[in-house]
């Protein structure tokens, strides 16, 4: 109990002092913070992704298509479950600020591969029954209004043309990593829009996405299916659903290293900052580690009381950051809209704050603590502090 009293009291000695690293520390740790759960919203569709889908595309790029014949064949290989077929839309709603995912699909097989996607029953049905009906997601209709009913208006970009959806319901996440918001509605519609209006551009698809009945087989089902479309007009290239929302990532990893970098650099600087704040309190207060030296303190006490002070006043900053954090974090995916469908302080980002804290507490402490925990009595007494 002594000892804590000490600590304290030397830690609010100089309270302007301490309070403004204190303040840096909060700023660096909630920084820090926030960098790192951008960086793991990068990474959600990934994280998000079930082991038992895969994605079927056009070898040479994405951007070219597939013919919708594939399909049987597909679903012929053994091991294959279910197949749906699935189109990037990439519509633009009243503006082209407001982007958010748009894609057409098959809606039995396609949300039955996607138990995490909560649909009422009711609205589903009433899904099915509208060819240019629409199922959006929670944070999707948060974000932009949509209800139940609604008209929604889209100016297609890949798909030209003015499109017009209604809202037939509004899907809940089942899962914490879940994306809630993405737009769907039917393929059917859109293929045959597309042969009114550019019949060469009809019975094409994005990607076929494949359930595998063993995950086990995931790997050989891949090479079986891409075996069928060897030397075809249109090589597939099949990849686990994780495997291909990495690759998105991939095309934008120089951001996502320099962010996690950043992160890092922000902590390095509040580690100068602390090792500079413990080395003036260490250098101030000489005279008084060799007093309880000579007072029969042992070298590791005096140091102690060094690392106890940096290691309260890190913890202190940390604990604020940490809790600045989610309301700030918070704040923060409320203005980014669907850009961060999913944006969660996990509790890795919290340990990786707390590691830091203790890095940054023990690390400056260490220097002073060593050379206050050697100095020489009579030396010490003649410092001036």
């Amino acid at each position: 109990m002594h000892f804590l009293k000490l600590v304290l009291r030397n830690a609010l000695r100089h309270r302007l002092r301490t309070a403004l690293t204190v303040l840096g520390l909060v700023v660096a740790f909630l920084s820090f913070g926030l960098l790192q759960t951008i960086v793991a919203a990068w990474y959600h569709g990934a994280e998000a992704a079930a082991p038992n889908r895969l994605i079927t595309r056009n070898a040479v790029s994405l951007t070219i298509p597939l013919p919708l014949h594939y399909r049987e064949k597909v679903r012929a290989v053994d091991g294959v479950k279910a197949v749906a077929v699935a189109n990037w839309f990439a519509g633009v709603y009243q503006d082209p600020k407001n982007f958010f995912p748009q894609f057409a699909v098959e809606p039995v097989p396609y949300f039955s591969m996607y138990p995490e996607y909560r649909v009422p029953e009711e609205a589903f049905r009433a899904f099915l029954r509208d060819r240019k009906g629409a199922i959006v997601g929670r944070k999707l209709a948060d974000t932009y209004g949509f209800k139940v009913g609604d008209a929604v208006p889209l100016k297609g970009t890949i798909f030209p043309g003015n499109w017009e959806f209604v809202v037939r319901g509004i899907y809940d996440a089942g899962e914490a990593k879940t994306d809630t918001s993405l737009f769907f509605f039917h393929w059917d519609y859109l293929n045959e829009t597309m042969k009114q209006r550019q019949p060469l551009r009809a019975n094409q698809v994005g990607i076929f996405v494949v359930e595998v009945s063993d995950v086990e087989r995931a790997a050989a089902v891949s090479q079986e299916i891409d075996k069928q479309f060897k030397n075809s007009i249109a090589e597939t290239l099949t990849e686990t659903e994780q495997a291909f929302q990495i690759g998105f990532v991939k095309q934008t990893e120089a951001i996502v290293i320099a962010i996690r970098v950043v992160s890092f650099v922000v902590i390095f600087i509040i580690l100068a900052v602390m090792a500079n704040t413990m080395a003036m309190t260490a250098r101030e207060r000489f005279r008084e580690y060799a007093t309880l030296k000579a007072l029969g303190f042992a070298p590791r006490y005096v140091a102690a009381l060094i690392f106890g002070e940096s290691l309260a006043i890190t913890a202190v900053g940390c604990a604020i950051g940490i809790g600045l954090t989610f309301p700030v974090g918070g704040w923060f995916a409320s203005q980014m809209g669907t850009l961060f469908p999913v944006f969660e302080v996990s509790e890795n980002t919290v340990a990786l704050q707390i590691a830091c804290a203790v890095a940054v507490g023990a690390i400056a402490a260490a220097l002073p603590a060593r050379r206050a925990a050697r100095v020489r009595i009579a030396e010490g007494l003649r410092a001036i502090g």
